[in-house]
């Protein structure tokens, strides 16, 4: 019975949550106390350690939240608690802000409100992708390490006019692993990470948007050292001329290249990280800002070898080395994007053979696997059949093989045109570099 103490929790914190987002702090802390009082009845009779450490974990947080708000309703402020909040979920409660994330305001609701929006914005949980995980692009990597990695952990080599670099803006086809970079960029980095779309920054009130930017630069150097990452920025940077665009599309525009300029600010340490398809849409003063321009190709041979690898993990297959190499070599013109669908359709071959199979064969250690019908030890039954027999559990799908590849890539096809080359391989040579 003791479980309905938990439950019960969990649903006065989901409550609470939704009342701390809408600023309603003085319907929250109720709600708070009563899912603390519902959680230290559940921990006298938990008995499961690690279930007991879980939730000791989130008692403390939630009480800590509880208190912040505490303070705040004691103070009679409005709504200043806000700026320290998170994403609206029950599982991850709002937490203190750190030194200085709200200390620029001087306790304005509007900016605290404006500050509280971006929160969600931040990543608190790594990606978990590894520069190993990213095929190829040698140069981009070690560019990006020279600009996240070194300055963190070796701060003595950026004396004298030496300076990490501020700015990077990853450009080329769909699906050539720019966002996937930014990926391997949040989980190696110590650092700050803000991923940030155009639905972060606009708003439908005027003169909004602007402040958002604003804030989103000031809680970056507030954070610091700390990285934004501005996903397809050409929807919020495009090109500035009579008739093509509206005065809040201007405006933003204006905002942003004053906050990337910095100055009177200090940006040592805040990153400007930014991936586009369409870089000749850029704004040419966005462009300069930009220190580094990096071209991400599509992947080369061994790298369509490393992404297959990647992709299939450790999920069992029969395949060679020499089956990868044969495999990069049929993959030429395709992106990463498009091997990683070729791997996952692959992935679901011998599903599709376990559940059209007519004869099985009972393993060594008693799993039941499809097979021939003249394999020694076949039975002649359906997966539907041993299911029934109460064996679901007990059937296994075949390894992956280098057949269930060429059955998927005989149907399938790029989706990067040798027009779409064209035209980043023309901007590489007038104003970027190889990736």
């Amino acid at each position: 019975m003791y479980s309905n103490f938990k439950e019960q929790a969990i649903e006065y914190v989901k409550q609470a949550v939704q009342e701390d987002n809408a600023g309603n702090y003085a319907k929250a802390f109720p709600l708070y106390m009563n899912a603390l009082e519902y959680f230290k009845t559940h921990l006298k009779y938990e008995k499961n350690p690690k279930i007991k450490e879980a939730i000791t974990q989130k008692f403390t947080e939630y009480l800590r939240r509880a208190e912040e708000i505490r303070a705040v309703l004691d103070d009679g402020g409005p709504g200043s608690a806000s700026n320290g909040g998170d994403a609206a979920v029950a599982s991850r409660p709002k937490t203190k802000p750190k030194d200085g994330e709200s200390g620029g305001d001087g306790g304005d609701p509007e900016q605290a409100k404006l500050r509280a929006g971006l929160n969600s914005a931040i990543v608190r949980e790594k990606p978990n992708i590894k520069w190993s995980d990213v095929a190829g692009l040698e140069s981009a990597k070690q560019a990006l390490q020279e600009a996240v990695i070194l300055p963190v952990k070796f701060p003595q080599f950026f004396t004298g006019k030496r300076r990490p670099w501020r700015a990077f803006l990853l450009y080329g086809p769909p699906g050539t692993g720019k966002s996937y970079l930014a990926k391997a960029v949040a989980t190696e980095a110590d650092s700050t990470f803000f991923s940030v779309s155009s639905s972060d920054l606009v708003s439908k009130w005027m003169g909004e948007s602007e402040k958002l930017v604003s804030n989103l630069f000031q809680m970056a150097r507030d954070s610091a050292p700390s990285i934004i990452f501005i996903d397809e920025i050409d929807s919020l940077s495009g090109q500035r001329g009579e008739g093509n665009e509206s005065e809040a599309s201007r405006r933003i525009k204006t905002e942003i290249l004053v906050q990337m300029q910095g100055v009177g600010h200090n940006d040592e340490k805040v990153l400007v990280l930014a991936a586009t398809n369409t870089p000749y849409a850029l704004d040419q003063a966005i462009r300069r800002r930009f220190d580094k321009r990096i071209y991400i190709p599509l992947p080369d041979l061994k790298a369509r070898q490393h992404i297959f690898k990647v992709h299939l993990g450790d999920t069992p297959h029969n395949l060679t080395e020499k089956d990868f190499e044969n495999l990069a070599s049929r993959t030429e013109g395709f992106s990463g994007s498009d091997i990683s669908v070729c791997v996952k359709d692959v992935l679901f071959e011998p599903v599709r053979k376990t559940q059209d199979a007519m004869y099985f064969v009972k393993t060594s250690d008693g799993m039941w696997m499809p097979c021939g019908p003249k394999q020694q030890g076949a039975v002649q039954i359906s997966m539907q059949e041993l299911a029934a027999q109460g064996l679901a559990s007990q059937i296994l799908p075949p390894p992956i093989s280098k057949t269930d590849f060429d059955k998927v890539l005989a149907k399938q096809k790029p989706t990067v045109s040798k027009a779409d080359l064209e035209v980043h391989e023309r901007f590489t040579r007038e104003f970027g570099e190889e990736g």
